[in-house]
C-alpha cells in the first residue's frame, strides 16, 4: 500500500485524532542534502541531511548497493532521503505524542 492510500484510507475511515501525515511532514523539511563516502572497498554510502524548519537537521541510515557495481546515483539519492524522512516521521511521532501528553496534564 503506498503512503497516499494509506492516508486515504484514514480519511476514509474517519480517523480524526492527532497524527502526523506525510504531507505534515513534508511541508517541515526546508532542504535536503545528499553526503557520499566511498569505503575503501569501493562501495558507496550515502547519507540524506533533511533540515527541518526549525533548523533541526535529522539523518537516517545510510544507502549503499552491496555490489558497487550495483550502485545507482539517483537510487541510492532515494532511499538515503526515505531513510532520513522515515527517522524524522518518528521524532515527529515523538513530539506530537509528548504536546498531546503536556495537555492532559
Amino acid at each position: 500500500m503506498t503512503d497516499a492510500e494509506i492516508e486515504k484510507k484514514v480519511v476514509a475511515t474517519g480517523l480524526t485524532a492527532p497524527r502526523i501525515s506525510k504531507d505534515d511532514l513534508e511541508k517541515k523539511i526546508k532542504d535536503v542534502e545528499i553526503c557520499e563516502f566511498v569505503s575503501r572497498s569501493g562501495q558507496i554510502l550515502r547519507w540524506a541531511i533533511l533540515t527541518m524548519e526549525n533548523g533541526f537537521a535529522v539523518v537516517g541510515a545510510h544507502s549503499c548497493a552491496v555490489s558497487p557495481e550495483n550502485d545507482n546515483e539517483e537510487l541510492g539519492e532515494k532511499i538515503a532521503i526515505t531513510n532520513s524522512i522515515n527517522k524524522a516521521w518518528e521524532l515527529e511521532g515523538y513530539a506530537l505524542k509528548e504536546k498531546i501528553y503536556q495537555s492532559n496534564k
